[in-house]
């Protein structure tokens, strides 16, 4: 068997769909999985090369999988948010991959330390996070998928659907302790 090429990236990310902290599953009958959408902007070259070279290297790793060959309609992970999210304005001006894990991931806050908080790490945040590209050939279907490997928080973002506002936020007009109370509902 020849030697496996590196596959597993670190790439920098504006979190999605965010189901990091409890599995989901994605249709009815289906495997609860832990999974994110991973928003990357088309300007971060870093993160896009990272992923484009760890694809292919995971096509040459699947060779055998896929019968000798890589098919010309492989399906890959990688996906522009332009054209496939046209309606998500979150998703402009990027690229997305949607990755999955049976696994928990090990989620670190901006100081490093483990958090099970979905209210520090939520869809609208911006990550650093691992994902590993394998090939798969199921039913017929051949292609490149996305696992999700660890997260840690790099800063904070607009929160996208299905997150609230922080209320430090948006009563961050209100919030001073020494104002007379009274002063505050006028």
């Amino acid at each position: 068997m020849a030697e496996q090429l590196k596959t597993r990236v670190m790439i920098y990310a504006r979190a999605s769909y965010a189901h990091i902290f409890e599995p989901q599953a994605m249709n009815e009958g289906d495997e609860p999985k832990y999974n994110v959408s991973l928003i990357i902007d088309k300007n971060d070259e870093k993160s896009l090369n990272s992923i484009k070279k760890a694809v292919e290297n995971a096509k040459q790793n699947g060779k055998e999988k896929f019968g000798g060959k890589i098919p010309a309609n492989l399906t890959t992970p990688l996906r522009d948010g332009d054209t496939d999210r046209e309606d998500d304005e979150a998703y402009q001006n990027a690229y997305f991959l949607n990755a999955k894990t049976k696994r928990k991931p090990q989620v670190l806050d901006m100081d490093g330390q483990r958090t099970d908080d979905s209210d520090e790490v939520y869809s609208g945040c911006y990550i650093r996070v691992t994902v590993n590209f394998y090939p798969y050939a199921v039913s017929g279907s051949k292609g490149i998928a996305c696992g999700l490997g660890n997260i840690m928080k790099a800063k904070d973002g607009e929160p996208l659907s299905g997150g609230g506002a922080k209320a430090e936020d948006e009563f961050a007009d209100f919030i001073d302790f020494d104002a007379d109370l009274d002063d505050m509902f006028d």
